[in-house]
């Protein structure tokens, strides 16, 4: 065996024999393995501190109030807001660059808006068409939204839909006063032969809130109807929807708007 090998040797057993001595947090060693290689420790890392080094993460809300809390907690001067107008959202970076400087961009606060059940059951049976019960039932199951006529007014028809199962419905009548007259023929064995008619408003109006945390807003619904081998048919064909709901958003950024002080702008962070 050589001086060279005995050296080694002498060196290896050193470094095997070396006590472990404690490493302070934050700071990058690098040391000599036995076998003569190179072992790396990075302590810089976020979990070898007490607190993370900067603020990152996207936080979503659902409703204007949230959004704002937030903003409140944690913007700063530089922080930018987005609205973005086709997919109904709105994104804050609050951690923007500044015009001097570069800075992350990943801290941020994303509202998404969530539809309220009430708003999608309505909008789940717009343009369809319903039989005499299930139409009956709808509007029993929504009463709260009925607006004009009043609830109890459309509780009446609902309940005169109902109570007409046993009936041949012949033809419908638009009668000047704007309501929709049905004539039936009785089918039931006592009562078979007999005429009669339901008289129903062509329109009514409804208020739905499009989004949870928003406001509240009318719409227009107008009666369809189809006399056919199946009976009478019913439904209704609320207007404009869409636009209903795009004011909806414009409100909800508005309240944003006038509580933050950089201007909203149009579109979407990089």
């Amino acid at each position: 065996m050589t001086n060279i090998d005995n050296a080694q040797i002498i060196v290896d057993t050193a470094l095997r024999s070396a006590e472990a001595r404690e490493l302070d947090p934050g700071k990058l060693y690098a040391f000599v393995t036995p076998g003569g290689g190179v072992q790396k420790i990075d302590l810089t890392g976020d979990e070898y501190k007490d607190q993370p080094s900067r603020k990152k993460g996207t936080t979503t809300v659902r409703d204007a109030e949230s959004f704002l809390a937030y903003w409140d907690k944690h913007n700063d001067t530089h922080s930018e807001v987005y609205a973005d107008n086709e997919r109904l959202t709105v994104t804050a970076v609050l951690d923007a660059n500044t015009p001097e400087d570069a800075r992350w961009g990943q801290h941020r606060l994303h509202l998404a808006l969530r539809e309220t059940t009430t708003w999608q059951q309505w909008m789940r049976w717009n343009g369809e068409l319903m039989g005499q019960e299930d139409f009956a039932e709808f509007l029993e199951d929504h009463l709260p939204e009925l607006l004009e006529p009043s609830a109890a007014d459309m509780l009446e028809i609902a309940q005169s839909f109902q109570a007409a199962q046993k009936v041949d419905f012949q033809s419908a009548t638009r009668l000047s006063s704007g309501q929709r007259q049905f004539q039936y023929v009785e089918t039931a064995t006592t009562k078979a032969g007999q005429k009669g008619q339901l008289t129903v408003p062509e329109t009514f109006v409804i208020g739905l809130v499009p989004f949870e945390g928003s406001e509240g807003y009318r719409l227009t619904a107008r009666l369809r109807y189809r006399i056919g081998q199946q009976g009478l048919r019913l439904g209704y064909k609320l207007e404009r929807p869409e636009e209903i709901r795009k004011t909806a958003f414009a409100d909800v950024l508005k309240s944003i708007a006038e509580q933050v002080d950089p201007p909203v702008m149009n579109g979407t962070s990089a």
